[in-house]
């Protein structure tokens, strides 16, 4: 009488034979690729997962091929071109996925430290703003004060004191008004109302609005156009940029100094140069310039007391986002005894 357990146990006792030679050639092939994913371990995720998927393809070949005793016969090469279709099959997709988690990745790593650098950035301006607002509230507080109480009470002073008062409100207005249009342009909230606009009458209105404050400060304005280009822009915004570049160039330049705007073409593009005399900005630092609440070091020459509102700091910071919203680029660089302020906009097509 045949026993009906006896196949099992056949079984059993040939998969418990087969067991230690199969051992004997997957284990190499899976501490090899234990070994590939350590060595790549600092690798792109695409490669790891390459490994990944064909280091058990191929240990099971290796397996298969070991046990038989390499003896070819019309089954294990089935075997064989199935396991070809499946590595085929599975390896692109692999890699396909592995790119697609190793760029999720990446971007997901830039947008964590894009966020990190921003609440680093809002942290400081809020410190920097809260401590520029103080001092100005202070003195208006003070001096309203002094005229309330009247210790103040000849006409000359009392004007004295409503002067600077006014001067300080005029101050207030300057950071108010920087502080909402920097938040206009990180919010993308910026509308701009473009048309041609011809470059050297918007250097030429900037000009004019601080050559007063040049010449209190005995700071030359030079002007030079080596061509006379027409860019698509907004007058207001593109106005400002000169402004700010100018503005920051007479405040970090000393007395007898000299400030020069050159507008040129390079290309397809409008150029602005703006030069002052500032001694210069330590190379470390150039990338941080356009920054918010970035305040440099003692290198450049310190500022003075100027004529007119106290600039709040946001002003670089401001005429490189209003630059990027028209599609330009804005950089600086030392150039001779101080900075260049480089301005490229897209020309206006005829």
């Amino acid at each position: 009488m045949i026993d009906p357990d006896e196949p099992t146990r056949d079984m059993i006792q040939h998969i418990l034979h087969i067991l230690p030679f199969a051992l004997a050639f997957v284990l190499p092939i899976v501490l090899l690729g234990a070994l590939l994913l350590w060595l790549l371990r600092n690798r792109s995720l695409a490669a790891t997962m390459s490994v990944l998927v064909l280091m058990p393809i191929l240990a099971m070949v290796i397996g298969v091929l070991g046990i038989s005793g390499f003896m070819f016969n019309p089954t294990l090469t089935t075997m064989l071109i199935v396991c070809l279709i499946v590595a085929l099959v599975t390896v692109l997709p692999g890699l396909w996925i592995g790119r697609s988690i190793a760029k999720r990745s990446v971007w997901e790593r830039e947008a964590r430290e894009r966020e990190r650098a921003a609440e680093t950035s809002r942290r400081e301006l809020v410190a920097w703003i809260s401590h520029d607002l103080r001092s100005p509230l202070a003195g208006i507080r003070a001096m309203g004060e002094a005229l309330a109480d009247g210790v103040v009470a000849k006409p000359d002073d009392v004007a004295d004191y409503a002067q600077r008062i006014s001067g300080e409100a005029t101050r207030l207005s300057g950071m108010v008004d920087d502080l909402f249009e920097l938040s206009r342009i990180t919010a993308g909230a910026l509308r701009l109302t473009m048309s041609e606009i011809p470059l050297h009458e918007v250097v030429s209105e900037a000009l004019a609005g601080q050559q007063q404050v040049a010449q209190e400060q005995r700071i030359r304005l030079q002007a030079d156009a080596h061509a006379w280009p027409v860019v698509l822009g907004s007058d207001p915004e593109l106005a400002r940029v000169v402004r700010n570049l100018v503005s920051n160039a007479i405040r970090h330049t000393p007395p007898d100094g000299a400030v020069a705007v050159r507008i040129g073409v390079s290309g397809a593009e409008a150029v602005i140069a703006v030069d002052d005399c500032c001694g210069g900005i330590p190379d470390d630092e150039l990338p941080r310039v356009f920054d918010v609440a970035f305040r440099g070091t003692a290198a450049r020459t310190p500022e003075r007391a100027v004529t007119g509102p106290a600039s709040t700091g946001l002003g670089l910071a401001i005429a490189k986002g209003l630059v990027e919203a028209h599609r330009g680029r804005i950089a600086v660089r030392n150039h001779g005894p101080g900075c260049r302020f480089e301005v490229w906009l897209p020309m206006a097509t005829s």
